[in-house]
Formats: structure tokens, C-alpha cells, sequence
């Protein structure tokens, strides 16, 4: 896929695996960085640009359905707003090579760990 309609196609693919909740995110990083040819924080930035169209149907979606505990949602959202003011400004003063090394070794982690380690919850 080439051109505006791959782009097109890996956006929407991302955005239905995002609102369901499979890190379509990560998986949209992962096509602008390799076949989209952006350097990682540019990709970084139309992620969250993304996000922040995608993520309010969901959030409402799982509001709507009484699956989001308001305390823990609001001490979790205090928690990753600290901890992403903290991130940005390291990555800030980062190499953008040592930042895609580190996020491959991320990556490749976690895929890992949900291939080989069982999950713990109850669904």
C-alpha cells in the first residue's frame, strides 16, 4: 500500500484496533516509521495527534458500558500525565537513533511477554 489510500487504510486499521483496545498506537507507529519512512518523533507526533481523535469514542464507549473505575482512572491519569511530562523532557535531550533502539527493545518485550506469560485476569 502506497500513497494516500495505504495511509488511509493503515490509519483506519489502526484507529479499530485502537478502540478496541489492541494498541493500534503502537502498530501505527510501527507503519509511519518503516513504510511511511518519518523519523520516530515526528511519528511520535501524529500518533498522539491521532490519539487524541480516537481515544474519546472509546473512553465514552467504555464509560457508556460501567467498565472504567473513576478513582483509579483519574489516580492513573495524574500518575501518566507526571510521568509523560517526565519522558518527554529526557527524550528531549535524547539521540532519535537511542530512541528508536530503545523503542524496538520495548517493543519486541512486550510481544514477548504477551506470547510466553499468562495472563493473570479473569475476563
Amino acid at each position: 500500500m502506497t500513497g494516500g489510500i495505504g495511509a488511509a487504510a493503515a490509519g483506519l486499521l489502526a484507529g479499530l484496533l485502537t478502540g478496541a483496545g489492541v494498541g493500534g498506537g503502537t502498530l501505527l507507529l510501527v507503519y509511519l516509521t518503516t513504510l511511511g519512512g518519518m523519523e520516530l518523533r515526528q511519528a511520535q507526533g501524529v500518533n498522539l495527534l491521532y490519539f487524541l481523535i480516537t481515544a474519546p469514542p472509546a473512553l465514552w464507549g467504555h464509560f457508556k458500558n460501567g467498565l472504567v473505575d473513576k478513582g483509579l482512572a483519574l489516580r492513573a491519569g495524574a500518575a501518566g500525565l507526571a510521568a509523560a511530562a517526565l519522558s518527554a523532557w529526557l527524550a528531549g535531550g535524547l539521540d532519535g537513533t537511542l530512541l528508536r533502539k530503545a523503542f524496538g527493545v520495548f517493543t519486541m518485550v512486550v510481544g514477548l511477554r504477551e506470547l510466553f506469560c499468562k495472563s493473570d485476569r479473569q475476563d
